[in-house]
């Protein structure tokens, strides 16, 4: 199982999905190290076990979100020394990523500026750090990014502020 049967699997059932993390980053031009693949999509049907029972040689174990959680769910699957994660979204702006995503080698990947607010949305230390990669190697994203903020919650608002600022 690789990211590419992944995304063959999502595709042939009808799944809109698109690649996001440290592979979509690297078709954008910057390189991290990962050792996972990972995919966003909106579409919960992919959060029932039975969902994942053709995909062969694979293990799937699923996670769901709760009332709180940013996410529905995340569905982790590992075949041999592979993982790839399925990240579910639960929100508006997050199916308006998917759409725009941009297809590549074969697979949509989300666009530089949704990747970036994909980025904020998660908050973690790499992921802000990935944002100043991003924005250092392209700053003209930084304009499409203030297009799209408005869609996503108050606090990830005011750390894109705060990060514009300091460019």
């Amino acid at each position: 199982m690789t990211g590419a049967t992944v995304a063959r699997y999502l595709g042939e059932r009808g799944i809109s999905f698109a690649l996001i993390g440290a592979r979509a980053m690297a078709l954008r031009g910057m390189l991290r190290s990962s050792l996972d693949t990972d995919f966003l999509t909106t579409d919960r049907t992919v959060l029932a076990a039975e969902f994942w029972s053709d995909l062969e040689n694979a293990t799937a174990t699923v996670h769901r979100g709760d009332l709180t959680d940013p996410l529905a769910g995340v569905v982790r699957l590992v075949a041999a020394n592979e993982r790839v994660d399925v990240v579910v979204g639960k929100y508006k702006w997050q199916r308006a990523v998917i759409e725009r995503a941009e297809t590549v080698l074969d697979f949509p990947v989300v666009q530089t500026a949704d990747l970036v607010l994909l980025k904020l949305f998660a908050g973690g230390p790499q992921d802000l750090w990935d944002v100043h990669a991003l924005l250092a190697a392209d700053a003209a994203v930084v304009s499409t990014v203030d297009e799209r903020i408005d869609d996503l919650p108050d606090d990830v608002r005011e750390l894109w502020r705060g990060m514009r600022d300091l460019q």
